[in-house]
């Protein structure tokens, strides 16, 4: 078709519009590069701050030797032993067992132990914070639970577990000290 006027043929120019077997252009859209640069920045930074507080909370708490708990003295231990087994990865296991007895006027619904491990290079020993596990049952195998599932009430006595599936390098073989660091009563 020519144009009435100048009598010529129009041609499709890329000025004029877009041509129809042109290559399509890339669209815009989505999120910019810098927006995805500043999120990942954010996410670093964050994950910085988690890993710096959870190792300086670490390292500070987990050597800290915790005070007695003032019902602490009514309950002595007794008959401690330690034993070992090995587990089916290759590892071990390492058991104190003993006797708890309650001598208070309270009925005991929880406790808290903490053992410490010493050693002969004159180091702050590891210190190792767990619940007291009573001794459920011995055969067909050794089952513990916590206190809360039988309550030590005032008079009595019942052995207990403390499993430990790793032991400090460094340890000077002694039996570690056990200290009660926390109790519940009722």
């Amino acid at each position: 078709m020519s144009d009435p006027q100048t009598g010529t043929v129009p041609t499709q120019n890329s000025s004029a519009g877009p041509a129809l077997f042109a290559p399509k252009r890339p669209e815009s859209g989505g999120i910019p590069m810098a927006a995805w640069a500043i999120a990942g920045v954010v996410v670093l930074v964050v994950v910085g701050v988690l890993l710096y507080m959870g190792r300086s909370k670490s390292s500070g708490a987990a050597n800290a030797i915790l005070p007695a708990d003032p019902y602490a003295a009514t309950l002595p231990l007794s008959g401690l032993a330690m034993s070992e087994s090995a587990n089916i990865s290759g590892g071990k296991y390492t058991y104190i067992d003993g006797h708890v007895r309650n001598t208070g006027s309270q009925t005991v619904t929880a406790a808290t132990v903490q053992v410490l491990f010493r050693n002969e290079e004159q180091m702050p020993p590891q210190v190792e914070t767990l619940p007291l596990a009573l001794i459920r049952t011995h055969e067909p195998y050794i089952d513990t639970q916590p206190i809360s599932a039988a309550p030590l009430k005032p008079g009595d006595d019942r052995e207990f577990r403390l499993i430990f599936e790793t032991i400090p390098g460094n340890w000077n073989y002694q039996m570690p000290e056990i200290h009660v660091t926390r109790v519940q009563t009722r």
